[in-house]
């Protein structure tokens, strides 16, 4: 227990509660948990803060992901499983998700050898039987990740509907774990599966539109980059919280007087004419975005000659 010298974080605390009205059935399964914005502004805590209190609870299996309607308590079957899941999986297994436990909480940059033999109580060669290093340890996370998304078939004759259905699934995604953007690269690309199982999807979604196989890939990869440099935003702004301690609205309130002060100089008398005193949408801007993004794709189909 820890001493009044050193209390539980915040995001602990509020974990705690929560926690209690669960067990205590105040929230039952399928309950709908508050949003990572409720939470901050119920506790007067950063959305960094507010994103550790959900990741804490999906660790330990008392709450899930549900499409369409965010954070759930978990069914008391999915609980029991999870709780039990360290004893039936492998070493490998366990420690990546441990792994995942710790990038989920603290940011990719925790994650090192060492740090997670320390949390699993061993020694760090010890973990050398199961992971040659660092690098694997990044392709096994991120094969986990993708591995958490089940795929319907695409929807034959539905192309859009299937991008837009792909793509947020990768945002929802990107957003419960937060360092997942980072640990993708393009120029270096991680040949991880469950990844390029989504890739192929996307292919088969396209295919028989009688576009070349070249055009195709290349949707697929500018589909993914939407959505991770969307998400790099996101990731970056939870750091920038955790960091500074500061929310985003907290931070644009402050930057008000300056802004009104450049703008009224009149040298941008565009941007003067929009509204600058609410923080950037995240979301909204990726939904924008991917809109934008498949408008655009959609011109491939009306410009082609009949």
């Amino acid at each position: 227990m820890p001493s009044p010298q050193h209390p539980d974080p915040p995001y602990r605390t509020i974990a705690a509660e929560i926690r209690t009205r669960i067990e205590t059935g105040d929230l039952r399964p399928g309950d709908r948990l508050p949003s990572i914005r409720q939470i901050a502004h119920r506790w007067g805590v950063a959305i960094a803060t507010a994103t550790k209190v959900t990741a804490v609870l999906r660790q330990e299996g008392l709450v899930e992901p549900k499409v369409g309607a965010g954070t759930v308590v978990a069914t008391r079957r999915t609980v029991t499983s999870r709780q039990a899941s360290p004893d039936r999986m492998s070493h490998q297994e366990h420690l990546i998700r441990r792994a995942i436990r710790i990038a989920d909480t603290e940011g990719l940059d925790a994650v090192s050898m060492r740090r997670l033999a320390a949390d699993l109580g061993v020694g760090p060669m010890s973990l050398y039987r199961h992971i040659t290093d660092k690098s694997e340890l990044l392709v096994q996370m991120a094969d986990t990740a993708f591995g958490e998304l089940g795929l319907p078939e695409p929807e034959p004759g539905e192309w859009r509907a299937n991008l837009e259905l792909i793509a947020r699934l990768h945002w929802k995604l990107c957003r419960r774990h937060l360092w997942l953007p980072r640990a993708v690269s393009f120029t270096r690309p991680l040949l991880v599966p469950t990844m390029m199982a989504h890739t192929e999807w996307v292919l088969r979604a396209l295919d028989g539109l009688g576009l070349p196989v070249k055009t195709c890939y290349h949707e697929a990869l500018t589909l993914h980059a939407l959505v991770l440099t969307s998400a790099l935003a996101v990731a970056d702004e939870a750091e920038a919280e955790q960091n500074t301690g500061m929310t985003l609205d907290r931070w644009n309130a402050g930057q008000q007087p300056r802004a009104r002060e450049i703008l009224r100089s009149g040298r941008f008398p565009l941007l003067a004419a929009v509204t600058q005193d609410t923080a950037p949408d995240l979301d909204g801007l990726f939904d924008y975005g991917l809109a934008r993004h498949l408008d655009g794709f959609a011109a491939l189909f009306t410009d082609r000659p009949s």
